[in-house]
């Protein structure tokens, strides 16, 4: 799944707690890897999982320079909240190399990208 950014409100207060919590229930239905990527620099990822208790759980990716996010199409505009470029919210299940599921968020609230929404799908 990615976020618009770490620390943010909604990406902590929601978004990246789902998936810690629901890990262990995610993992049990065949997924072997919990991914979570943003459009921040490894070391502010790497922060940001330390506050979450993510370790075991979720693998926090830095898309730094959002080569990702653009190369997906998965890329927003938001200089005008000062963010610059970040990416979308969404949530994705990719199954041997092929995505089976991908749940862009229109906006920036949180609504089909979520644990437990993905959880539904595998």
């Amino acid at each position: 799944f990615a976020v618009p950014g770490a620390f943010t409100p909604t990406c902590t207060a929601e978004h990246l707690p789902g998936y810690v919590r629901q890990s262990e229930t995610i993992r049990k239905k065949g997924v072997e890897e919990i991914i979570c990527l943003s459009v921040n620099d490894p070391f502010v990822m790497d922060a940001w999982g330390k506050t979450q208790a993510v370790e075991g759980k979720v693998s926090m990716v830095s898309d730094g320079s959002g080569h990702f996010s653009r190369a997906m199409g998965l890329e927003t505009d938001l200089r005008t909240v000062g963010f610059g470029l970040r990416s979308k919210r969404y949530a994705m299940i990719v199954d041997d190399g092929v995505i089976a599921h991908l749940n862009v968020e229109d906006g920036l609230g949180l609504e089909i990208s979520d644990a437990s929404t993905m959880l539904e799908l595998l």
